[in-house]
């Protein structure tokens, strides 16, 4: 028999789609049938009362979760998110509830040994409870006490050759896509470059000294299967420069309907006989796309990489050779300032190893945003209150129509010294002469 009434919880598990709810009463049922487990080190009826503090803060409308002050493992200021509970006499198993994140690899690649090798961990050391993965992609570990920290971490470094995540304000851990290990369109090596990335700037990793947080991931594509441009603040994203290659016949077979758009994957919808004007042509955002009947044409100068045609008739276009990234920097949630997209900073940049043309892209907007920032304040919202000009000139990039959002309303155009020819002095002389005269 359950330890809690959890009627209001039991509502989620009727829906269609699978229920954490289910998830932890299955936890709690496993502990409860095998109450010494692997001797485990902390109280085996856990998840039960989480569920019972879960169903007590839906009653109350309230949250029965408190801070309750910095903990972590040693040396390291992020890592580690302090839970604890304001009902420990109700809720024991819960009194501490810390929660765990663990660096995911590059492209989220897991030998099962590995991940059998974690559950034992967790389950022996934690509620056995995780989340795969957070949403900036760590392996999400719910639910420890203090004294298991140091334990933990130990045998996470030590013998799983694995490191924690960020937390706080620091580098949070970063993201990739497959990449080129499993994708034709990866325009770079995402997975290297998340990896050296994330070598490269350990301390930013684990010691805590930004405004706030600071997210990399690394998209190979315009496709954005970690969304890139739209959920970190420094987003790499692949592109390329010269044009789209065509296959004119296998362009042929697609209008003739010998060959399925989107490689058949059609989600259960029969869309009938294709026709790749309607279908590909008319639906470019760039409108630079041509089809006679017999051959397809591409202006490159309007294309704007939104990859639909490439995802449409696959065998017929390829990504160019003249491959590299985007930078797009600011995207962030809606918890200060409202929601951002990431805004294009340079268009085009080499992602050859060691990527040092990045990481001093990187290293200039930090500089900057360390000095300016706001405490709490993602270096979008700096962006935006120091304004897109101020982040050109810190990261030494010209201004290109593609960072204009409007056309100016005001009227009032200020230069400074250095970008007048003959500097302030030279105005100021013809100034008094003309005065004197």
């Amino acid at each position: 028999m359950a330890k809690h009434a959890t009627p209001m919880l039991d509502e989620l598990e009727k829906g269609p789609w699978p229920s954490f709810v289910s998830d932890i009463k299955q936890e709690a049922a496993h502990r409860a049938a095998n109450p010494n487990g692997l001797d485990y080190q902390i109280p085996a009826e856990a998840p039960e009362d989480l569920l019972g503090v879960l169903e007590l803060s839906y009653e109350e409308k309230e949250t029965h979760w408190k801070h309750g002050g910095i903990v972590g493992v040693f040396g390291y200021g992020g890592g580690v998110i302090g839970r604890y509970c304001d009902q420990p006499e109700k809720f024991p198993g819960v009194a501490h509830f810390h929660t765990v994140r663990v660096a995911q690899p590059a492209g989220k690649y897991y030998s099962t040994k590995f991940l059998r090798d974690l559950c034992d961990l967790w389950d022996l050391r934690g509620s056995g409870i995780t989340n795969m993965h957070g949403s900036t992609g760590d392996i999400v570990l719910l639910g420890t006490q203090t004294p298991q920290l140091e334990e933990l971490f130990y045998e996470l470094t030590h013998k799983m050759n694995v490191d924690l995540g960020g937390s706080g304000s620091n580098l949070r851990t970063p993201a990739a896509c497959l990449g080129q290990s499993r994708c034709e369109y990866a325009c770079y090596n995402t997975q290297d470059m998340c990896y050296q990335l994330t070598m490269d700037y350990q301390d930013e990793l684990h010691r805590p000294a930004f405004p706030y947080k600071f997210k990399f991931k690394f998209d190979g594509c315009p496709n954005g299967c970690v969304c890139a441009m739209a959920r970190s603040d420094f987003a790499v994203v692949g592109t390329w420069k010269d044009d789209i290659k065509i296959d004119q016949e296998q362009v042929k077979a697609y209008a003739a309907g010998e060959l399925k758009p989107n490689a058949g994957a059609h989600a259960g919808r029969d869309w009938g006989k294709f026709d790749l004007q309607a279908e590909v042509v008319d639906r470019c955002p760039g409108h630079c796309m041509k089809w006679d009947g017999a051959k397809l044409s591409i202006d490159t100068k309007h294309c704007v990489r939104c990859m639909h045609c490439i995802n449409t008739m696959p065998r017929a276009l390829h990504i160019g050779d003249e491959r590299g990234a985007s930078i797009l920097v600011g995207a962030k949630a809606p918890v200060v300032d409202g929601a951002q997209m990431g805004s294009l900073l340079i268009p085009f940049i080499d992602c050859s190893a060691p990527y040092d043309d990045v990481k001093e892209v990187i290293e200039k907007i930090w500089d900057w945003w360390m000095e300016e920032g706001k405490n709490r304040e993602r270096v979008g919202e700096t962006m935006k209150r120091l304004s897109f000009q101020k982040l050109l000139e810190v990261t030494d990039t010209e201004a290109a129509p593609y960072h204009i959002v409007q056309p100016r309303t005001n009227p009032y155009i200020f230069f400074k010294e250095e970008e007048v020819p003959g500097g302030w002095e030279r105005d100021i002389k013809q100034f008094r002469e003309r005065h004197q005269r």
